[in-house]
């Protein structure tokens, strides 16, 4: 650890993204411990935090809000009892001071970035609506897949089928945003009109029946199309040809959502459904 007064000399942006770098590690340490204490960190280490910490709050080219956040970490540093089992204070003040510092180093992490407890997930534990499908169909973005691993995840769904065209889920990307999921969740890479279908199936499309008057199915397949032309005719219309298409009421100018989130809310629909009348 370099001293603070050796990291002072430095120039602004380099000296920053030292701290940062400093504050990333800690909290990394803190956050993967098997057992999260604040003795893992020496004494030295405390009133190096803490005194980074008062350095930082004494730099006028950061906004008022960058320096209080800055003063309050250095108030938890400084009072935090190395015997403490609650660290939620000082995880989160560590956490608060490396994300400042990013932003004003022009490096603020995307979200598969985030320090995250994203471990082996038990598949044991699943609840899993029997029948509840979900059908992606040329999702482009890694994001966007894990992220709808993620939710489909969280709802209940027994299986995802991807078309052949959609993100690889072993994305890094993709990985990182499901948090676990994409090894929980069953999942297949095929057309889904290459075989006949052995359930309803349905749209997340414009133009459609609105979410809370749709009849969710118990059993069925939910469709979603590409984050740019949406979902193709082609499954569209065997899509119209069974259940229809639902759609989310939307008042904004722009009238339209992420796919990841407006998958989200139909999923949270079908799942609150399923819950009440099963």
């Amino acid at each position: 650890m370099i001293p603070l007064y050796k990291l002072d000399k430095l120039p602004r942006m380099q000296k920053l993204r030292k701290i940062a770098k400093y504050f990333t590690f800690a909290e990394n340490r803190l956050f993967t411990a098997a057992e999260k204490h604040a003795g893992i960190f020496s004494g030295n280490e405390f009133i190096f935090f803490a005194d980074a910490a008062r350095l930082l709050a004494e730099d006028t080219l950061f906004k008022p809000e960058a320096r209080m956040v800055f003063t309050e970490a250095a108030g938890v540093f400084t009072g935090i009892n190395q015997s403490c089992k609650n660290c939620e204070p000082l995880l989160r003040s560590l956490n608060n001071v490396k994300h400042v510092l990013l932003a004003e180093t022009g490096r603020e992490q995307a979200d598969w970035d985030f320090t995250n407890s994203d471990g082996k997930l038990d598949s044991q534990k699943r609840r899993v609506f029997e029948g509840m499908y979900v059908y992606m169909e040329d999702i482009r973005s890694p994001f966007n897949v894990g992220a709808m691993f993620r939710t489909a995840e969280s709802f209940g769904a027994e299986k995802i089928i991807l078309s052949p065209l959609c993100a690889d889920p072993n994305h890094t990307r993709a990985q990182r945003t499901a948090m676990g999921c994409i090894d929980i969740v069953p999942w297949e890479r095929r057309d889904l009109l290459c075989a006949s279908l052995p359930d309803p199936v349905f749209a997340l499309e414009t133009g459609g029946i609105p979410l809370d008057e749709f009849p969710f199915p118990r059993r069925g397949i939910l469709i979603t199309g590409s984050e740019e032309l949406g979902v193709s005719p082609r499954v569209l219309a065997a899509a119209d040809a069974s259940l229809g298409r639902v759609s989310i009421p939307c008042c904004g100018s722009k009238a339209s959502l992420n796919v990841s989130v407006a998958f989200g809310i139909a999923m949270q629909a079908w799942h609150s459904k399923l819950q009440t009348a099963w």
